[in-house]
């Protein structure tokens, strides 16, 4: 199973987000200015990212468009998308064979006797 994601981040989060990587010398290592740059290309970008989401996204392995401006939010909808894929792969424990399970009540008579 392949899940994608794409976090799409709001042009006014954006624009937050990289004023502070250079208010808080703590975040200053995040900046660089080639994004500022980039960042007048918004337009473009955002036509190229819908061309790749509907030209990668199939029925098997679809895109998952995260809002991200709310980071706590962005990965609570990721973990309950990650959760739903996890359950429809309906998993199991492996069961042991007859050898197996003597051979583990073998190591679990040592220990207990231990």
């Amino acid at each position: 199973h392949v899940v994608k994601f794409f976090l799409n981040l709001g042009y006014e989060e954006q624009r937050r987000r990289l004023i502070d990587r250079i208010k808080k010398p703590s975040k200053n290592w995040k900046m660089n200015p080639e994004d500022v740059r980039e960042r007048q290309r918004w337009t473009d970008y955002q036509k190229a990212y819908q061309e790749v989401l509907d030209d990668t996204s199939n029925d098997r392995a679809p895109w998952y468009v995260i809002p991200a401006d709310d980071k706590k939010n962005a990965r609570l909808i990721i973990s309950q998308i990650v959760l739903q894929q996890m359950r429809k792969l309906k998993m199991e424990y492996p069961v042991g064979s007859p050898e197996i399970q003597e051979q583990l009540m073998e190591c679990k008579r040592i220990l207990e006797a231990d």
